[in-house]
């Protein structure tokens, strides 16, 4: 009896560890092992096929060059994807156009007179820098400069951009299209929409339901000249006032009849624009192959 005694006594004065604590046990309950065929699947994850496309790009290019009587590289302004489609549909009838990496356009032309496929096709290559692209077609160069100059669509601006235009807000109550046309054909702005215009720095209030502007001089938007912010350029959308400007012009192209490479350089986009849409690999021509895009 003195030996149980002592026994349980021992036993209960022995201090519970730090996994054998009742707490413990209560708030870590045991769990069963983790599965080794229980796999996490990323339904968003795609995969990439960024040195596909870079082959399939030179392909394409290697494979039209001696089909098409001219090759133009020609620059981007504001670029705009839609737009860019927009070429392509116009131009798919007897057109191919390429808009990708500007290195794996460059090598499918090739950089000397022994890695050209065609004569003096290397003069062309250094012309692709900047936001370029190629366009092989039957179609002469006054056709196709007359086609770019023609088709200029207008879009909103975005920040990083130089303002076009200068922009201001009239006082008074503020309406859809913030005074660009008639308050007669216009509608005033929601009154919904005015805590957002405060949190851009416009000086507004709610007077009867409608958005009034405080300041008796208006409310400068932005300045001809100035780099846009993107508040700015979110003010700009808000009041329809599109001050960007879709361009595409020619840098230089090639005959293939004589050989000749003719520097025209009447684009404004070379190098960029505004918040170029990054575009790694775009084949935007519908070949015998039935590609209609490649993006990466």
């Amino acid at each position: 009896m003195d030996c149980l005694t002592h026994s349980a006594l021992s036993k209960s004065s022995i201090p519970a560890t730090h996994h054998t604590h009742p707490c413990y046990i209560r708030n870590h309950p045991p769990s069963m092992p983790r599965s080794k065929r229980a796999k996490i699947v990323h339904l968003s994850k795609t995969q990439k096929k960024g040195k596909e496309l870079t082959l399939r790009l030179y392909a394409n290019i290697q494979e039209c060059i001696p089909k098409y009587p001219y090759i133009y590289v020609f620059n981007v302004h504001n670029m705009r994807n839609t737009y860019l489609k927009d070429v392509r549909t116009q131009l798919s009838s007897d057109s191919r156009i390429f808009f990708g990496k500007t290195k794996a356009m460059a090598h499918a032309l090739g950089h000397t007179p022994s890695t050209t496929s065609s004569p003096n096709l290397h003069l062309l290559t250094p012309h692709l820098r900047g936001s370029v692209g190629l366009l092989f077609t039957p179609r002469s160069p006054d056709t196709i400069t007359s086609y770019f100059s023609a088709f200029r669509p207008a879009d909103y601006a975005r920040a990083g951009t130089v303002a076009s235009r200068t922009f201001t807000l009239p006082s008074g109550v503020l309406y859809s299209r913030g005074g660009e046309i008639p308050e007669g054909e216009d509608v005033p702005v929601a009154h919904s929409v005015e805590p957002l215009l405060r949190k851009l720095g416009v000086p507004t209030k709610l007077v009867k339901g409608r958005v009034v502007l405080e300041r008796d001089e208006g409310f400068g938007v932005c300045r001809e000249g100035e780099v846009l912010g993107s508040g700015q350029s979110t003010l700009l959308k808000m009041f329809g006032v599109a001050t960007a400007e879709f361009r595409v012009g020619v840098e230089a192209y090639y005959v293939r009849e004589t050989g000749e490479v003719v520097v025209v350089g009447d684009g404004e986009g070379m190098g960029g624009g505004d918040g170029v849409d990054e575009v790694d690999e775009m084949d935007v021509g519908d070949g015998e192959d039935g590609s209609e895009e490649i993006e990466a």
